[in-house]
């Protein structure tokens, strides 16, 4: 199949899109929430990302981010990731808050004794009940049929909104802390 390539138009209303669905996206988290999350974060012991798909591969870019911060950082699709213990923060994210698999994770973290995090558009959802903060954003689901909040294919709105409100969040930490470029640059793995 061949392509077509949008023209300058095409490509300028799609940034516009875009943007002003993830600037409405991030207007509806509840600070409040976001707050308490930040506080986790800052004084677990250990922070865990989980997270499939596109969420997922989001997640380890904000993993990164906290890592360079210098707290204990895990994936947990990682081999080498620790188990989770009594007082660590364990994100999950999940559009629906009904994924089977990140839906297994919580309810196993949790009787570890960890709290959850669930990033999802359903503050209903069976991740949303038994996660310890729920962070709510307005974005429809992969397969939703309410398309109000997004024009995007499938979940992108969401995962986009979910990697910022994170780095929102690493960012209001990190000020917080009054913490220099090079002291989170050092920490910055260098194969160059």
């Amino acid at each position: 199949m061949a392509f077509r390539s949008p023209d300058t138009k095409a490509v300028s209303d799609a940034l516009s899109t875009v943007v002003s669905e993830i600037s409405h996206a991030l207007r509806s988290v509840r600070i409040e929430n976001c707050q308490r999350v930040a506080r986790m974060i800052a004084s677990a012991p250990r922070l865990y990302f989980a997270g499939a798909g596109r969420s997922g591969i989001g997640m380890g870019m904000n993993a990164m981010r906290f890592m360079h911060l210098g707290l204990k950082v895990h994936m947990l699709s990682e081999p080498t990731a620790p188990a989770v213990n009594y007082g660590d923060v364990v994100i999950i994210p999940s559009g629906s808050g009904t994924t089977d698999s990140m839906l297994a994770i919580a309810h196993k973290v949790m009787r570890a004794g960890a709290d959850v995090i669930a990033l999802t558009t359903a503050a209903d959802s069976p991740l949303s009940q038994i996660a310890t903060v729920s962070i709510i954003i307005d974005a429809a689901g992969k397969q939703s049929s309410h398309r109000d909040s997004t024009v995007q294919y499938a979940g992108s709105l969401f995962e986009q909104a979910a990697i910022l409100v994170l780095d929102s969040l690493f960012h209001a930490i990190w000020q917080a802390n009054h913490l220099e470029n090079d002291v989170l640059w050092a920490r910055h793995a260098n194969w160059e």
